[in-house]
């Protein structure tokens, strides 16, 4: 009998729909990350397909853990922990 995987708590939203609201999604570690975060509206919310979630708040989106920072989707890694 195979483990399952633990997965990360956090609501599983699927692949952004291009026709719905997405706040944007980057990486940390990008060496523009300052400018793109200041490019995010300060409202202290991120979208998901047309919903909202508040600042700190994670989701996973497939198998990429995502948390909202500063109006923007940031990469955290993956929801699996077990099979980055």
């Amino acid at each position: 009998m195979s483990k399952r995987p633990e997965h990360i708590h956090a609501p599983v939203v699927g692949a952004p729909d291009p026709e719905l609201r997405t706040s944007l999604i980057i990486e940390e570690t990008d060496e523009d990350f300052e400018v793109l975060e200041q490019e995010a509206p300060e409202t202290g919310m991120c979208y998901f397909n047309d919903i909202a979630y508040r600042e700190g708040q994670r989701v996973c989106s497939g198998n990429e853990l995502l948390r909202c920072q500063g109006g923007a989707w940031v990469r955290q890694g993956s929801c699996y922990p077990d099979n980055p």
